[in-house]
């Protein structure tokens, strides 16, 4: 039987558990046979859960606004659901004794984490309690322990891929190591500490000279996201186990400052954040790290917003990052609008915009030597048609694109499959494997 940690928050008989709890509460909580409630208590309470539904939807959508697109009237359900059941419950606590009130607590508290559950389901982020909980119970390595900068590398050469002249050493590891770092922006931009993976080629003396993926995460996110919602270290670790430990170095470092911030992955009035991405964390990876300076073999990849923010990387900085992945982004960096996000960023100088817009570029500029993974789930309506666009434009610049559409919507029921269909590419444009 397997650990509890690892039983599926989002499919199977957990999500129908939580499900039938939460009828069971809402009827539990409104049954009686007093008139009174069912003419006052009853009503104030539904209306208490439609005032703070709506009140909520209108912060988010229209105020706070921290997602470039409206969320679905599903998820406001179950937020109005765990309102009406705390609702219920406090309405009771007056008429009842202290073990009725110990009751009552515990109904409303499991009512918040069924309802946060059920919004989990839907984005497909936390997959696992093990996720849930994560550095406090995945394995974390000692940056120092592992970083191992100098020694002796096995080189690529004259056209062969890595693969063709690596031997795995007795003793390697079967898994990769996991990482929290700091890398330090040279100013404009607040960054949050970076998750790194180091795949077993890496562990070793002699080690693999490997090349490099940065992933960045969407927004709202956290620079574990890959590792949490993406399952990364467990999907490289099988990748690693079937080419003799070998996989990229990912860098997964921060793009938003904060939880649900949004500097667009542009140097603007709202951080230096195309600098950070594009110097910085390039500076700071052959600084700290015994990787591949051969940026033909470097690549930048996201979801959602870090799918825009790879694109942009693209055709900013193709000299750093001359592969991307995106997956679900957009087809241009957005606030909610053109007029929004030009106001907000470049004090509403158009011009500003249309120079560092990947569109704009990509209709005036040539790539030849850059290569592009774009791909969206089937369902996802609202970034479908977008991605289209951005495989079409980046085709019509010279680059060489591959697009895809899996099973799924703007989640990770989608990234997940299609992010595992990008690796076979991104070994082969890395040199990774002929």
């Amino acid at each position: 039987m397997s650990s509890p940690l690892e039983w599926s928050l989002v499919e199977g008989p957990i999500p129908v558990a939580l499900t039938v709890v939460s009828a069971l509460l809402v009827i539990v909580l409104s049954w009686t046979r007093r008139t009174r409630w069912w003419t006052r208590a009853a009503p104030i309470c539904v209306a208490v859960a439609v005032a703070v539904t709506a009140g909520l939807r209108w912060v988010i959508e229209d105020v706070a606004a921290p997602f470039p697109d409206r969320l679905p009237w599903s998820l406001y359900g179950w937020v109005g659901l765990t309102v009406l059941t705390v609702a219920l419950a406090v309405a009771r606590v007056g008429s009842a004794r202290w073990t009725g009130r110990v009751l009552l607590a515990f109904g409303m508290v499991l009512s918040v984490v069924i309802g946060a559950a059920k919004v989990n389901e839907f984005f497909d982020q936390y997959t696992t309690l093990r996720a849930v909980l994560g550095p406090l119970v995945s394995p974390q390595a000692d940056f120092a322990s592992v970083r191992g900068k100098d020694g002796w590398l096995v080189r690529s050469g004259r056209g062969k891929p890595l693969a063709d002249v690596w031997h795995a050493p007795a003793g390697m590891p079967d898994r990769g190591a996991v990482s929290t770092v700091e890398i330090p922006s040279s100013g404009g931009f607040g960054p949050r500490a970076a998750w790194l993976y180091l795949p077993p080629a890496y562990l070793v003396s002699p080690r693999a000279e490997l090349p490099v993926l940065v992933l960045l995460s969407g927004q709202p996110g956290t620079t574990r996201d890959w590792l949490d919602g993406g399952h990364l270290a467990d999907m490289l670790d099988d990748f690693a186990r079937a080419h003799q430990g070998l996989a990229p170095v990912v860098v997964m470092p921060d793009i938003l400052g904060s939880y649900a911030a949004n500097p667009l992955c542009l140097d603007s009035r709202l951080g230096q954040v195309e600098t950070y991405l594009a110097k910085d964390v390039p500076a700071w990876i052959q600084r700290s790290l015994a990787v591949t300076d051969d940026h033909r073999r470097w690549a930048v990849g996201g979801f959602s917003l870090g799918g825009t923010c790879s694109l942009q990387l693209a055709v900013r900085a193709p000299e750093v990052y001359r592969s991307f992945v995106d997956l679900s982004g957009q087809r241009e960096p957005t606030l909610g609008g053109r007029e929004q996000t030009v106001a907000a960023a470049f004090g509403g100088d158009q011009a500003a915009f249309a120079r560092v817009n990947p569109l704009d570029i990509l209709a005036a500029a040539k790539f030849p030597g850059s290569a592009g993974f774009v791909a969206v789930g089937r369902q996802d309506e609202t970034y479908r048609p977008q991605q289209r666009t951005v495989s079409e434009a980046c085709r019509a610049a010279g680059m060489e694109v591959r697009y895809e559409e899996v099973d799924g919507g703007h989640s990770w029921k989608a990234w997940r499959p299609a992010f595992q269909r990008s690796l076979p590419w991104l070994a082969t444009k890395t040199e990774l494997t002929g």
